[in-house]
């Protein structure tokens, strides 16, 4: 089974990315393991949003008071990767938490789909994501 996205929503994040070609951009991904349904771009308030992210906290507790309220799941997030390939960096190995989060990261108008879990393959956080593009 892959994970499945719209071609709607992927070309809304590639072009958010791509606006903002000096700075790491970032969000919250919502719907079910096998389907992204709707993304929040978030601040990005790292310290150097050139080359990190950290999603605000104040979005990422709303997030999660929402779904506790019985609003859209978390099921991971999205980042940019400015001067990079659309793979985990050794910095975003250091911060996932392997709970299974899926990472969607973008870079030159690409994306790469990854989950976090222990001892993953790639940085031994992550493994790829067989991921289809669907029409909305």
């Amino acid at each position: 089974m892959a994970l499945e996205i719209s071609s709607t929503l992927l070309v809304g994040l590639l072009n958010e990315a791509e606006r903002s070609p000096e700075h790491e951009v970032c969000g919250l991904l919502f719907g079910t393991p096998a389907r992204i349904e709707q993304a929040l771009r978030c601040c990005n308030v790292a310290p150097d949003p050139r080359s990190a992210f950290e999603i605000d906290p104040v979005q990422l507790i709303a997030a999660h008071k929402a779904e506790r309220r019985g609003g859209p799941r978390i099921v991971g997030c999205y980042h940019s990767h400015p001067s990079g390939p659309p793979l985990p960096s050794a910095r975003d190995a250091a911060a996932a938490m392997t709970d299974g989060a899926i990472w969607l990261i973008i870079a030159r108008r690409e994306a790469g789909f990854f989950c976090a879990i222990e001892n993953g393959a790639i940085e031994r956080r992550f493994v790829a994501v067989r991921h289809e593009i669907v029409e909305p």
